[in-house]
């Protein structure tokens, strides 16, 4: 286990946040999330993101009981879906994602989109926040608009903007606002989610092949000389250990230039400002 991987950032609020975390979007099966979970322990790391929406946490906190890693060694997000905005709705999904987590706190609780309810929603987050239910708060996959309504309605800013991030969608202008405001710029499908040819690149093999890294690990490795968290997510034992072997070299600023030029500003996932997908994902399905 390299000592690297404990590697953080500081928040604001002086808590720190480990620079890799282990994202698990999309992992459904029990058996290989409680694995994945264990293995990720195994080879350092100490960060999990998952949300409720993911339909996982039981599962992330079965694997990390049965990895045996003490809670306070662990850094926990979970994330208010959509259909739980809202004052009083958000503090019941944060209790509901604490018992699925089996845990009494969690280290960051993030809004999940901009949907409608995101004003009172946060200031739902911030009672949370100073009561100590939870470390640090943030956002996810809000724009500066979004940010700035925040900051007009004279709330608690946003520790953390948790977006769609990777070379072909660098975000640059929403990282130098975040930057510029201290709050910290976590990515989420650092690679690209998988729908994009961007490990094909043959910019990043030829600067992979200086430093004995994989196109998987240069760009990993870009976030990291951008100052971002980063989750990506696998339930591959060998993927997520390759995924952790990225603080024994840095890319130069000639790297980094060559990177900047992969940026086609192609966006995977959802639009954040998709008005109506965000008011349809906002109706909570009977059941």
């Amino acid at each position: 286990m390299s000592h690297a991987l404990n590697d953080s950032y500081e928040l604001y609020n002086g808590v720190e946040i480990p620079k890799l975390g282990l994202g698990v979007f999309l992992m459904k099966d029990e058996h290989e999330l409680i694995e994945a979970v264990k293995s990720a322990v195994e080879f350092g790391y100490r960060h999990f993101d998952t949300a409720k929406i993911y339909g996982n946490e039981t599962y992330v906190a079965r694997g990390l009981k049965e990895s045996g890693i003490p809670r306070e060694e662990i850094f926990l997000t979970s994330k208010v879906w959509n259909y739980d905005q809202g004052y009083e709705e958000t503090k019941k999904a944060f209790q509901e994602s604490l018992d699925k987590l089996e845990t009494d706190y969690l280290d960051l609780y993030l809004i999940h989109w901009p949907a409608e309810k995101f004003v009172d929603t946060w200031r739902a987050m911030v009672e949370l926040y100073e009561s100590g239910k939870v470390r640090s708060i943030g956002v996810s996959n809000f724009q500066i608009h979004h940010l700035e309504k925040l900051k007009n309605e004279g709330l608690l800013q946003p520790m953390i903007n948790q977006i769609e991030t990777h070379p072909e969608f660098p975000q640059n202008e929403l990282h130098e606002y975040m930057k510029r405001n201290g709050i910290i710029h976590e990515s989420w499908g650092p690679l690209g989610q998988g729908k994009s040819d961007l490990l094909d690149s043959s910019t990043l093999a030829k600067i992979g092949q200086k430093y004995f890294k994989t196109p998987a690990q240069v760009v990993l490795r870009w976030h990291l000389e951008r100052d971002e968290v980063i989750i990506p997510k696998s339930v591959h034992r060998n993927r997520i250990k390759e995924n952790s072997e990225l603080f024994d070299f840095k890319l130069t600023q000639e790297d980094m230039h060559e990177i900047a030029l992969l940026n086609t500003e192609t966006r995977y996932g959802g639009n954040p400002d998709d008005q109506e997908r965000l008011k349809e994902t906002s109706i909570k399905p009977s059941k």
